[in-house]
């Protein structure tokens, strides 16, 4: 057991499930927020002006995520030297550096980059998406702060303080949204956004001066000190850089999505919105938590490297898995009755098969939340940046193809490829391609094949309602009789490490 585990009694499943409940009711709340937006507000040139400037704030969201992991090893080991004050505040200083340019740059050139992030669409769609631009990278910052001081609880051992102040920072800004949005419109939600991360850090930076005072801590042991500035900026960029320009192949997609209508860009990110909620709950949760324990990890060699992504990986893939199936299934009828009559009859298909479409990229970016952590850990973050703008670089004949061939469905199958050329590279960094790549293919084999045998003949008999529940039903049941060899070895790992 993990020097975490003996000191809080909590293991990675433990810990896991604790950040995992937190993200689960962040997602429930932002697909309430989705809800509200589309009972309100439809599917126009407003809405997907909205979703353009949202695509922003969903890449720096995952760069603030990303930071978590970049700080994490430096923070454990500062706990353990007893300055973590000290590193926090030097950790803070540097990203205020960083965050106040974007900031800027988001606020005087609002309109240019509206125009361009809505592919110089409909001067609705524009209007909007200079509109809440500002706000979106205001609530990015927070999200920023929110992550550092959940890291520096983390260094800690506790992830339940961190868990309640996401959860209360997304709880008032949707009650905002609920109580402003017949007055205010759009605005309203990228304001209630805004208010969703400053909640969240402003809580947690509250508990951590408290336990500062509790402890009795000079003021002196939250001055910045150690690496220089200079190092940390670029330790920052260098660790965001692949996961950023992972991110920014979204905003890549969307004037290719608006090549496909109005309304395209909006159904692109509900279905991008959904693959994220199941990427985050059950990769992304596990990912974070389990840096600290691997901080303490003297030999990271290729076999734990290929042990820990394939075990890590498991849940997730078999909630992919389930999540493919309700979709192939019910996705018209799922989409129509929580988004309401715009989208109804081919909006609610088009959009229920476009999540379902999106089940590669789910995989795929999960493999990544759970490799990206062991760079960090291992030291291996060098050539992060080359391989971003390769990534970058490819995503653009990629996208062009595959919404020339395939639409929307085409852009999500080049999301897929994008990420799982990432994953590989990483891989092969930590020296454990070979090993990973067929743990994972086995693994969505045969939660492929269980999926399939679930699902589909429930769907040829039984109306789609009671074909979904019957499927669920036996999808569960059959994994709990065969109990796969992997699925047991991953719930081992995870109870130990």
């Amino acid at each position: 057991m993990s020097k975490v585990s003996a000191r809080t009694g909590l293991g990675s499943l433990a810990t896991g499930a604790v950040t995992a409940i937190a993200l689960a009711v962040q997602a429930g709340l932002a697909a309430i927020v989705g809800v509200i937006i589309a009972r309100e507000l439809g599917r126009t040139a407003e809405t997907d002006g909205f979703f353009a400037a949202y695509g922003v704030f969903v890449v720096l969201a995952l760069a603030a995520t990303v930071i978590r992991l970049v700080v994490l090893p430096p923070l454990a080991r500062a706990r353990d030297e007893r300055r973590l004050g000290s590193e926090t505040a030097a950790w803070a200083l540097a990203l205020t550096l960083l965050s106040t340019p974007l900031l800027l740059v988001g606020i005087l050139a609002a309109r240019p980059l509206a125009a361009l992030l809505t592919g110089f669409g409909p001067e609705a769609a524009r209007e909007a998406a200079a509109e809440t631009l500002p706000l979106m990278l205001l609530a990015a910052a927070g999200q920023l702060y929110a992550g550092l001081a959940a890291s520096a609880l983390a260094a800690l051992d506790s992830y339940v303080v961190a868990a309640l102040a996401y959860i209360a920072g997304s709880a008032i800004g949707l009650a905002f949204i609920l109580l402003r949005i017949d007055e205010d419109g759009i605005s309203a939600v990228a304001v209630g956004m805004a208010l969703n991360g400053l909640v969240a850090a402003a809580v947690q930076l509250v508990v951590l001066a408290a336990r500062a005072r509790r402890a009795a801590m000079p003021s002196s042991a939250v001055r910045p000190a150690g690496t220089t500035l200079w190092k940390r900026l670029t330790t920052v960029a260098a660790g965001i850089a692949l996961p950023l320009a992972l991110q920014a192949v979204y905003l890549i997609c969307l004037p290719f999505a608006a090549r496909e209508g109005v309304g395209a860009v909006t159904s692109f990110g509900y279905a991008y919105l959904a693959g994220s909620a199941v990427v985050g709950v059950c990769g992304s949760s596990l990912g974070l938590v389990t840096s600290v324990p691997l901080t303490r990890v003297a030999d990271l060699d290729g076999e734990r490297v290929a042990r820990h992504v394939v075990s890590t990986s498991w849940p997730a893939v078999i909630a992919v898995g389930a999540t493919a199936g309700i979709f192939l299934l019910t996705g018209r009828r799922l989409v129509s009755v929580a988004l309401g009559p715009g989208y109804d009859d081919r909006v609610g298909e088009e959009l229920g098969r476009l999540i379902g479409a999106f089940a590669p990229w789910m995989i795929v970016t999960i493999g990544f939340s759970v490799t990206l952590p062991l760079l960090f850990v291992a030291g291996r973050v060098r050539r992060l940046p080359a391989l971003a703008v390769i990534v970058l670089l490819a995503q653009l004949p990629l996208a062009l193809l595959g919404q020339t061939v395939g639409g929307l469905t085409g852009l999500a199958f080049a999301l897929a490829l994008t990420a799982a050329l990432a994953l590989a590279a990483m891989l092969h960094i930590l020296r454990a391609a070979r090993a990973t790549l067929v743990g994972l293919a086995g693994a969505c084999a045969l939660v492929g094949a269980v999926t399939f045998a679930s699902f589909v003949p429930a769907g040829l008999v039984l109306p789609a309602g009671a074909a979904a529940l019957v499927g669920v039903l036996l999808y569960v049941g059959v994994l709990a009789v065969t109990r796969p060899s992997g699925l047991r070895a991953s719930l081992r790992y995870l109870r130990t490490l």
